[in-house]
Protein backbone atom coordinates (compact mmCIF):
# COMPACT_ATOMS: atom_id res chain seq x y z
CA UNK A 1 0.00 0.00 0.00
CA UNK A 2 1.42 3.78 -0.92
CA UNK A 3 2.13 6.01 2.24
CA UNK A 4 -0.69 8.27 2.36
CA UNK A 5 -0.24 12.07 1.13
CA UNK A 6 -2.16 15.07 2.71
CA UNK A 7 -3.62 17.18 0.18
CA UNK A 8 -2.07 20.50 1.58
CA UNK A 9 1.21 18.63 1.43
CA UNK A 10 1.26 17.63 -2.38
CA UNK A 11 4.05 19.07 -4.87
CA UNK A 12 2.59 21.20 -7.57
CA UNK A 13 0.44 19.70 -9.81
CA UNK A 14 -1.79 21.16 -13.21
CA UNK A 15 -4.86 20.53 -11.80
CA UNK A 16 -3.69 23.30 -8.88
CA UNK A 17 -2.83 26.05 -11.46
CA UNK A 18 -5.81 24.98 -13.16
CA UNK A 19 -7.60 26.04 -10.40
CA UNK A 20 -5.91 29.15 -9.86
CA UNK A 21 -6.50 29.99 -13.45
CA UNK A 22 -9.81 29.67 -13.32
CA UNK A 23 -10.33 31.87 -10.86
CA UNK A 24 -8.60 34.80 -12.57
CA UNK A 25 -11.40 35.64 -14.57
CA UNK A 26 -13.51 36.60 -12.10
CA UNK A 27 -10.30 39.05 -10.53
CA UNK A 28 -9.41 40.03 -14.34
CA UNK A 29 -12.93 41.47 -14.80
CA UNK A 30 -13.12 42.96 -11.32
CA UNK A 31 -9.75 44.64 -11.85
CA UNK A 32 -11.43 46.03 -15.59
CA UNK A 33 -14.38 47.33 -14.39
CA UNK A 34 -12.76 49.37 -11.70
CA UNK A 35 -10.25 50.58 -13.79
CA UNK A 36 -12.60 51.21 -17.12
CA UNK A 37 -14.82 53.47 -15.04
CA UNK A 38 -12.50 56.65 -15.08
CA UNK A 39 -11.89 57.05 -18.18
CA UNK A 40 -14.97 55.84 -19.44
CA UNK A 41 -16.93 58.73 -17.14
CA UNK A 42 -14.73 61.37 -18.09
CA UNK A 43 -16.05 60.67 -21.67
CA UNK A 44 -19.74 60.36 -20.61
CA UNK A 45 -19.65 63.38 -18.78
CA UNK A 46 -21.25 65.05 -22.15
CA UNK A 47 -23.20 62.68 -23.39
CA UNK A 48 -25.05 61.68 -20.26
CA UNK A 49 -24.45 65.52 -18.25
CA UNK A 50 -22.67 64.05 -15.61
CA UNK A 51 -21.53 66.61 -12.77
CA UNK A 52 -18.71 66.18 -10.34
CA UNK A 53 -21.08 64.77 -8.18
CA UNK A 54 -22.69 61.64 -10.64
CA UNK A 55 -19.01 61.36 -11.37
CA UNK A 56 -18.59 60.35 -7.98
CA UNK A 57 -21.43 58.01 -7.39
CA UNK A 58 -21.07 55.95 -10.99
CA UNK A 59 -17.27 55.88 -9.59
CA UNK A 60 -17.96 54.06 -6.51
CA UNK A 61 -21.07 52.38 -7.50
CA UNK A 62 -19.25 49.14 -8.01
CA UNK A 63 -17.34 48.79 -5.11
CA UNK A 64 -20.68 50.12 -3.29
CA UNK A 65 -21.75 46.70 -4.83
CA UNK A 66 -18.97 44.63 -3.80
CA UNK A 67 -20.19 45.55 -0.19
CA UNK A 68 -24.08 44.04 -0.49
CA UNK A 69 -22.42 40.98 -2.74
CA UNK A 70 -19.69 40.05 -0.48
CA UNK A 71 -21.51 40.31 2.77
CA UNK A 72 -24.59 38.08 1.54
CA UNK A 73 -21.93 36.00 -0.12
CA UNK A 74 -19.97 34.95 2.34
CA UNK A 75 -22.55 33.10 4.76
CA UNK A 76 -24.04 31.50 1.53
CA UNK A 77 -21.02 30.03 1.00
CA UNK A 78 -20.19 28.51 3.76
CA UNK A 79 -23.33 27.10 4.68
CA UNK A 80 -24.12 25.96 0.62
CA UNK A 81 -21.14 25.38 -0.61
CA UNK A 82 -18.20 27.42 -3.01
CA UNK A 83 -18.96 25.62 -6.33
CA UNK A 84 -22.24 27.37 -7.45
CA UNK A 85 -21.49 30.50 -6.89
CA UNK A 86 -17.76 30.40 -8.60
CA UNK A 87 -19.29 28.19 -11.85
CA UNK A 88 -22.07 30.28 -12.71
CA UNK A 89 -21.69 34.09 -11.46
CA UNK A 90 -19.35 35.03 -14.72
CA UNK A 91 -21.99 34.17 -16.90
CA UNK A 92 -24.37 36.86 -15.28
CA UNK A 93 -21.68 38.95 -15.02
CA UNK A 94 -21.10 39.19 -18.61
CA UNK A 95 -25.10 40.00 -19.64
CA UNK A 96 -25.08 42.61 -16.83
CA UNK A 97 -21.92 43.84 -18.23
CA UNK A 98 -23.00 44.22 -21.91
CA UNK A 99 -26.08 46.07 -21.08
CA UNK A 100 -23.81 48.94 -20.20
CA UNK A 101 -23.66 49.88 -23.99
CA UNK A 102 -27.46 50.92 -23.82
CA UNK A 103 -28.01 53.19 -21.17
CA UNK A 104 -29.11 56.38 -21.96
CA UNK A 105 -28.91 58.10 -18.23
CA UNK A 106 -26.51 57.87 -15.31
CA UNK A 107 -29.12 56.32 -13.30
CA UNK A 108 -29.45 53.24 -15.05
CA UNK A 109 -25.91 53.17 -15.30
CA UNK A 110 -25.22 53.62 -11.26
CA UNK A 111 -27.81 50.88 -11.43
CA UNK A 112 -25.64 48.45 -13.77
CA UNK A 113 -22.46 49.47 -12.09
CA UNK A 114 -24.29 48.43 -8.60
CA UNK A 115 -25.39 44.64 -10.12
CA UNK A 116 -21.28 44.27 -11.15
CA UNK A 117 -20.32 45.47 -7.99
CA UNK A 118 -22.45 42.71 -6.26
CA UNK A 119 -21.53 39.96 -8.57
CA UNK A 120 -18.05 40.46 -8.42
CA UNK A 121 -18.44 40.86 -4.83
CA UNK A 122 -19.59 37.47 -4.54
CA UNK A 123 -17.08 35.93 -6.88
CA UNK A 124 -14.33 37.39 -4.57
CA UNK A 125 -15.65 35.75 -1.69
CA UNK A 126 -15.19 32.23 -3.16
CA UNK A 127 -12.47 32.27 -5.58
CA UNK A 128 -10.92 32.97 -2.70
CA UNK A 129 -12.00 30.59 -1.16
CA UNK A 130 -11.49 27.78 -3.19
CA UNK A 131 -7.77 28.81 -4.72
CA UNK A 132 -6.81 28.85 -1.24
CA UNK A 133 -8.44 25.69 -0.15
CA UNK A 134 -7.42 23.48 -3.06
CA UNK A 135 -3.21 25.18 -2.62
CA UNK A 136 -0.75 23.29 -1.00
CA UNK A 137 0.79 25.20 2.24
CA UNK A 138 4.03 25.65 0.29
CA UNK A 139 2.25 26.98 -3.10
CA UNK A 140 -0.30 28.68 -1.55
CA UNK A 141 0.86 32.03 -1.77
CA UNK A 142 2.05 32.43 -5.01
CA UNK A 143 -0.97 30.52 -6.66
CA UNK A 144 -3.34 33.14 -4.70
CA UNK A 145 -1.01 36.13 -5.80
CA UNK A 146 -1.88 35.02 -9.33
CA UNK A 147 -5.49 36.35 -8.38
CA UNK A 148 -3.39 39.39 -7.54
CA UNK A 149 -1.81 39.28 -10.54
CA UNK A 150 -5.22 38.69 -12.56
CA UNK A 151 -6.75 41.38 -11.03
CA UNK A 152 -3.90 44.20 -11.41
CA UNK A 153 -3.60 42.91 -15.68
CA UNK A 154 -7.76 43.63 -15.61
CA UNK A 155 -7.19 47.07 -14.09
CA UNK A 156 -3.96 48.16 -16.28
CA UNK A 157 -5.83 46.41 -19.30
CA UNK A 158 -9.05 49.13 -18.95
CA UNK A 159 -6.65 51.59 -19.09
CA UNK A 160 -4.73 50.52 -22.02
CA UNK A 161 -8.06 49.58 -23.77
CA UNK A 162 -9.52 53.12 -22.70
CA UNK A 163 -6.04 55.03 -24.31
CA UNK A 164 -6.23 53.11 -27.07
CA UNK A 165 -10.63 53.62 -27.64
CA UNK A 166 -11.19 56.97 -26.68
CA UNK A 167 -10.73 58.33 -30.22
CA UNK A 168 -12.99 55.66 -31.90
CA UNK A 169 -16.20 58.07 -32.19
CA UNK A 170 -18.70 59.28 -29.83
CA UNK A 171 -19.97 55.89 -28.73
CA UNK A 172 -16.25 54.37 -27.23
CA UNK A 173 -17.44 55.01 -23.96
CA UNK A 174 -19.89 52.02 -24.19
CA UNK A 175 -17.73 49.91 -25.79
CA UNK A 176 -15.11 50.37 -22.99
CA UNK A 177 -17.87 49.79 -20.46
CA UNK A 178 -19.56 46.79 -22.22
CA UNK A 179 -15.52 45.09 -23.13
CA UNK A 180 -15.49 44.28 -19.40
CA UNK A 181 -17.89 41.00 -19.94
CA UNK A 182 -15.65 39.48 -22.76
CA UNK A 183 -13.17 37.93 -20.30
CA UNK A 184 -15.51 36.41 -18.13
CA UNK A 185 -17.21 34.28 -21.00
CA UNK A 186 -13.61 33.19 -22.02
CA UNK A 187 -13.13 31.97 -18.62
CA UNK A 188 -16.44 30.07 -17.71
CA UNK A 189 -15.79 26.78 -18.79
CA UNK A 190 -12.15 26.59 -17.10
CA UNK A 191 -14.73 27.13 -13.92
CA UNK A 192 -17.32 24.40 -15.23
CA UNK A 193 -15.00 21.74 -14.51
CA UNK A 194 -13.81 23.04 -11.12
CA UNK A 195 -15.40 20.60 -8.17
CA UNK A 196 -16.94 21.79 -4.69
CA UNK A 197 -13.79 22.21 -1.96
CA UNK A 198 -12.98 18.95 0.13
CA UNK A 199 -11.82 20.89 3.33
CA UNK A 200 -15.69 22.36 3.41
CA UNK A 201 -17.15 19.13 2.02
CA UNK A 202 -15.66 17.65 5.51
CA UNK A 203 -16.78 20.34 7.24
CA UNK A 204 -20.37 19.54 6.75
CA UNK A 205 -19.72 16.20 7.22
CA UNK A 206 -19.25 14.66 3.55
CA UNK A 207 -16.20 12.91 3.61
CA UNK A 208 -16.66 9.99 1.44
CA UNK A 209 -17.44 13.18 -1.25
CA UNK A 210 -14.30 14.78 -0.12
CA UNK A 211 -12.16 11.85 -0.72
CA UNK A 212 -13.98 10.65 -3.78
CA UNK A 213 -12.83 14.52 -5.18
CA UNK A 214 -9.65 14.57 -3.74
CA UNK A 215 -8.74 10.68 -5.06
CA UNK A 216 -9.84 11.50 -8.66
CA UNK A 217 -8.17 14.37 -9.06
CA UNK A 218 -4.95 13.67 -7.24
CA UNK A 219 -4.39 9.63 -6.75
CA UNK A 220 -5.28 6.68 -4.48
CA UNK A 221 -2.78 8.18 -1.89
CA UNK A 222 -3.69 11.38 -1.12
CA UNK A 223 -6.18 11.95 1.63
CA UNK A 224 -7.61 15.10 4.21
CA UNK A 225 -6.42 15.06 7.69
CA UNK A 226 -9.32 13.73 8.86
CA UNK A 227 -11.35 11.15 7.11
CA UNK A 228 -14.64 10.81 8.75
CA UNK A 229 -16.47 13.13 11.75
CA UNK A 230 -19.81 14.07 12.58
CA UNK A 231 -21.13 17.76 10.79
CA UNK A 232 -20.46 20.61 13.76
CA UNK A 233 -22.82 21.94 15.13
CA UNK A 234 -22.62 25.64 14.58
CA UNK A 235 -23.59 29.29 15.90
CA UNK A 236 -24.14 32.02 13.11
CA UNK A 237 -21.03 32.99 11.40
CA UNK A 238 -21.01 36.42 12.32
CA UNK A 239 -21.26 35.68 16.45
CA UNK A 240 -18.34 33.51 15.54
CA UNK A 241 -16.36 35.90 13.79
CA UNK A 242 -16.91 38.47 16.78
CA UNK A 243 -16.44 35.48 19.29
CA UNK A 244 -13.33 35.97 21.51
CA UNK A 245 -11.68 33.18 20.09
CA UNK A 246 -11.68 35.15 16.04
CA UNK A 247 -12.64 38.90 16.68
CA UNK A 248 -8.44 39.75 16.18
CA UNK A 249 -8.43 38.05 13.49
CA UNK A 250 -11.83 39.38 12.22
CA UNK A 251 -10.11 43.19 12.99
CA UNK A 252 -7.02 42.67 11.44
CA UNK A 253 -8.60 41.47 8.34
CA UNK A 254 -10.98 44.51 8.19
CA UNK A 255 -8.76 47.00 8.96
CA UNK A 256 -5.56 46.03 6.88
CA UNK A 257 -7.64 45.57 3.47
CA UNK A 258 -9.64 48.97 4.27
CA UNK A 259 -6.07 50.76 5.07
CA UNK A 260 -5.05 49.04 1.06
CA UNK A 261 -7.43 49.66 -0.81
CA UNK A 262 -8.96 53.60 0.74
CA UNK A 263 -6.08 55.11 -1.51
CA UNK A 264 -5.41 52.85 -4.03
CA UNK A 265 -9.21 52.94 -5.70
CA UNK A 266 -9.52 56.76 -4.41
CA UNK A 267 -6.47 57.69 -6.33
CA UNK A 268 -6.10 54.83 -9.20
CA UNK A 269 -9.86 55.86 -10.55
CA UNK A 270 -8.79 59.39 -10.62
CA UNK A 271 -5.37 59.00 -11.53
CA UNK A 272 -5.68 61.35 -14.84
CA UNK A 273 -7.46 64.43 -12.50
CA UNK A 274 -4.96 63.69 -9.46
CA UNK A 275 -1.97 63.81 -12.54
CA UNK A 276 -3.85 66.92 -13.25
CA UNK A 277 -4.34 68.87 -10.57
CA UNK A 278 0.01 67.80 -9.35
CA UNK A 279 0.30 70.13 -12.68
CA UNK A 280 0.92 66.71 -14.92
CA UNK A 281 0.58 68.19 -18.39
CA UNK A 282 -0.41 64.67 -20.23
CA UNK A 283 -2.58 63.24 -17.44
CA UNK A 284 -3.47 60.74 -19.48
CA UNK A 285 0.11 59.22 -20.03
CA UNK A 286 0.94 59.77 -16.62
CA UNK A 287 -2.26 57.32 -15.85
CA UNK A 288 -0.98 54.99 -18.43
CA UNK A 289 2.79 55.28 -16.18
CA UNK A 290 0.69 54.79 -12.85
CA UNK A 291 -1.03 51.39 -14.53
CA UNK A 292 1.80 49.94 -15.79
CA UNK A 293 4.08 50.18 -12.86
CA UNK A 294 0.43 48.68 -10.99
CA UNK A 295 0.89 45.58 -13.09
CA UNK A 296 5.09 45.56 -12.28
CA UNK A 297 3.95 45.47 -8.76
CA UNK A 298 1.46 42.93 -8.87
CA UNK A 299 4.24 40.75 -10.15
CA UNK A 300 6.73 42.15 -7.79
CA UNK A 301 4.54 40.75 -5.32
CA UNK A 302 4.03 37.93 -6.56
CA UNK A 303 7.93 36.60 -6.49
CA UNK A 304 8.12 38.14 -3.01
CA UNK A 305 4.93 36.46 -1.32
CA UNK A 306 6.73 33.27 -0.51
CA UNK A 307 9.98 34.86 0.62
CA UNK A 308 8.93 36.65 3.27
CA UNK A 309 6.62 36.38 6.43
CA UNK A 310 3.21 38.04 5.81
CA UNK A 311 4.29 40.47 8.70
CA UNK A 312 7.12 41.71 7.26
CA UNK A 313 5.56 42.03 3.81
CA UNK A 314 2.45 43.86 5.46
CA UNK A 315 4.47 46.21 7.70
CA UNK A 316 6.98 46.95 5.35
CA UNK A 317 4.52 47.88 2.59
CA UNK A 318 2.33 49.97 4.29
CA UNK A 319 5.05 52.23 5.93
CA UNK A 320 6.75 52.08 2.07
CA UNK A 321 3.53 53.53 0.36
CA UNK A 322 3.03 55.83 3.42
CA UNK A 323 6.36 57.63 3.01
CA UNK A 324 6.32 57.48 -1.57
CA UNK A 325 2.62 59.32 -1.11
CA UNK A 326 4.18 61.62 1.54
CA UNK A 327 7.14 62.77 -0.13
CA UNK A 328 4.42 62.90 -3.21
CA UNK A 329 2.07 65.33 -1.40
CA UNK A 330 4.50 67.79 0.12
CA UNK A 331 7.94 67.57 -2.60
CA UNK A 332 7.93 69.24 -5.98
CA UNK A 333 10.23 67.39 -8.16
CA UNK A 334 8.17 68.87 -11.69
CA UNK A 335 5.71 66.88 -13.87
CA UNK A 336 7.88 64.39 -14.90
CA UNK A 337 9.58 63.64 -11.13
CA UNK A 338 5.94 63.86 -10.18
CA UNK A 339 4.57 61.27 -12.37
CA UNK A 340 7.32 58.63 -11.23
CA UNK A 341 6.99 59.09 -7.65
CA UNK A 342 3.05 58.62 -8.32
CA UNK A 343 4.02 55.34 -10.44
CA UNK A 344 6.73 53.99 -7.53
CA UNK A 345 4.34 54.25 -5.05
CA UNK A 346 1.49 52.48 -7.60
CA UNK A 347 4.15 49.75 -7.18
CA UNK A 348 4.65 49.37 -3.77
CA UNK A 349 1.11 49.50 -3.32
CA UNK A 350 -0.07 46.94 -6.02
CA UNK A 351 2.87 44.67 -4.45
CA UNK A 352 0.69 45.07 -1.31
CA UNK A 353 -2.38 43.67 -2.90
CA UNK A 354 -0.86 40.33 -3.14
CA UNK A 355 -2.00 39.55 0.84
CA UNK A 356 -5.27 40.78 0.16
CA UNK A 357 -6.00 37.73 -1.96
CA UNK A 358 -3.83 35.97 0.23
CA UNK A 359 -3.94 36.89 4.31
CA UNK A 360 -7.23 36.76 4.94
CA UNK A 361 -8.38 32.88 3.67
CA UNK A 362 -5.48 32.19 6.28
CA UNK A 363 -6.89 34.27 9.20
CA UNK A 364 -10.34 32.28 9.18
CA UNK A 365 -10.92 28.76 9.64
CA UNK A 366 -12.45 26.59 7.18
CA UNK A 367 -16.16 26.62 8.40
CA UNK A 368 -15.79 30.63 8.63
CA UNK A 369 -13.45 31.31 5.52
CA UNK A 370 -15.76 32.57 3.50
CA UNK A 371 -17.61 34.70 5.62
CA UNK A 372 -14.48 35.99 7.38
CA UNK A 373 -13.20 37.20 4.00
CA UNK A 374 -16.89 38.44 2.66
CA UNK A 375 -16.54 40.73 5.74
CA UNK A 376 -12.62 41.58 4.98
CA UNK A 377 -13.79 42.46 1.57
CA UNK A 378 -17.40 44.30 2.65
CA UNK A 379 -15.31 46.78 5.10
CA UNK A 380 -12.70 47.69 2.31
CA UNK A 381 -15.27 48.24 -0.61
CA UNK A 382 -17.45 50.05 1.93
CA UNK A 383 -14.04 52.68 2.58
CA UNK A 384 -13.03 52.60 -0.64
CA UNK A 385 -16.09 53.92 -1.96
CA UNK A 386 -16.82 56.63 0.31
CA UNK A 387 -12.99 57.69 -0.46
CA UNK A 388 -13.88 57.61 -4.23
CA UNK A 389 -16.83 58.90 -4.09
CA UNK A 390 -15.55 61.73 -1.89
CA UNK A 391 -12.06 62.11 -3.80
CA UNK A 392 -13.17 64.29 -7.18
CA UNK A 393 -15.60 66.57 -4.33
CA UNK A 394 -12.37 66.58 -1.92
CA UNK A 395 -9.88 68.11 -4.86
CA UNK A 396 -12.13 70.68 -5.79
CA UNK A 397 -13.07 71.96 -2.38
CA UNK A 398 -10.01 71.84 -0.27
CA UNK A 399 -7.01 71.11 -2.88
CA UNK A 400 -4.89 68.07 -3.89
CA UNK A 401 -2.44 67.80 -1.03
CA UNK A 402 -4.61 67.87 1.76
CA UNK A 403 -6.24 65.08 -0.08
CA UNK A 404 -3.72 62.81 -0.28
CA UNK A 405 -2.49 63.74 3.27
CA UNK A 406 -5.46 61.64 4.58
CA UNK A 407 -4.72 59.06 2.02
CA UNK A 408 -0.91 58.85 3.71
CA UNK A 409 -2.43 58.81 7.31
CA UNK A 410 -4.85 56.27 6.10
CA UNK A 411 -1.37 54.17 5.49
CA UNK A 412 0.85 55.51 8.78
CA UNK A 413 -2.67 54.21 10.30
CA UNK A 414 -2.97 50.65 8.95
CA UNK A 415 0.72 50.10 9.47
CA UNK A 416 0.76 50.89 13.13
CA UNK A 417 -2.80 49.03 14.20
CA UNK A 418 -0.89 45.70 11.91
CA UNK A 419 2.02 46.43 14.00
CA UNK A 420 0.39 45.50 16.92
CA UNK A 421 -2.24 43.19 15.81
CA UNK A 422 -1.65 41.33 12.84
CA UNK A 423 -0.87 37.81 13.58
CA UNK A 424 1.49 35.44 11.24
CA UNK A 425 -0.36 32.74 9.26
CA UNK A 426 1.99 32.06 5.95
CA UNK A 427 3.23 28.39 7.70
CA UNK A 428 -0.15 27.34 8.57
CA UNK A 429 -1.81 24.24 8.16
CA UNK A 430 -5.64 24.91 6.87
CA UNK A 431 -6.99 21.33 7.51
CA UNK A 432 -8.71 22.33 10.72
CA UNK A 433 -11.52 19.59 10.55
CA UNK A 434 -11.09 19.27 14.49
CA UNK A 435 -9.02 22.04 15.78
CA UNK A 436 -10.79 25.02 15.21
CA UNK A 437 -13.82 23.47 17.02
CA UNK A 438 -11.81 22.02 20.00
CA UNK A 439 -10.34 25.50 20.48
CA UNK A 440 -13.70 27.18 20.33
CA UNK A 441 -15.13 24.81 22.88
CA UNK A 442 -12.17 25.82 25.17
CA UNK A 443 -12.91 29.68 24.65
CA UNK A 444 -16.38 29.61 25.61
CA UNK A 445 -16.08 27.32 28.71
CA UNK A 446 -13.21 29.42 29.99
CA UNK A 447 -15.72 32.34 30.38
CA UNK A 448 -12.98 35.19 30.30
CA UNK A 449 -13.21 37.33 27.48
CA UNK A 450 -10.06 39.53 28.53
CA UNK A 451 -7.92 36.48 28.94
CA UNK A 452 -8.56 34.71 26.12
CA UNK A 453 -7.60 37.81 24.59
CA UNK A 454 -4.36 37.67 26.12
CA UNK A 455 -3.44 33.92 25.11
CA UNK A 456 -4.76 35.11 21.75
CA UNK A 457 -2.51 37.70 21.57
CA UNK A 458 0.99 36.26 23.05
CA UNK A 459 0.17 33.15 20.51
CA UNK A 460 -0.49 35.41 17.48
CA UNK A 461 1.50 33.02 15.21
CA UNK A 462 -1.16 30.34 15.22
CA UNK A 463 -4.66 31.50 14.06
CA UNK A 464 -5.74 27.86 14.74
CA UNK A 465 -6.05 26.96 10.79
Amino acid sequence: MSKQVLLEDLPLRPFHIGVAFSGTGGQFSDGFVLGIIGIAVSMAAGPLHLDALWMGLLGAASLAGLFFGSMLAGPVADKYGRRTIFAYDMLLFAIVSAAQYFVTSPSQLLVLRLLLGFILGADYVVSKSLVTEYSPRRYRGRLLSVLAAAWAAGYVGAYLAGFAMRDIGPDAWRIMLAASGVPALLILPFRLIVPESPMWLMKRGRGDEALAIVRRRFGPEVTLSTTTGAPQQQKGAWSQLFSPRWRRNTLVGCVFYTCQVIPYFALGTFAPKVLEALHVKDKFVGGLVYNILLLVGAVIGLLLIDRLSRRTFLLGTFYLAALGLAVLTYANFGPIGTMLVFGLFACILSAAANLEFVYPPELFPTHLRASGVGLAVASSRFGSAISTFLLPIAVQQVGIHAALGVCVAVLLFGGVFCHFMAPETGNENLSDVKSDSVAEDQVEAAGHHDSTFATAASGGRKTGL
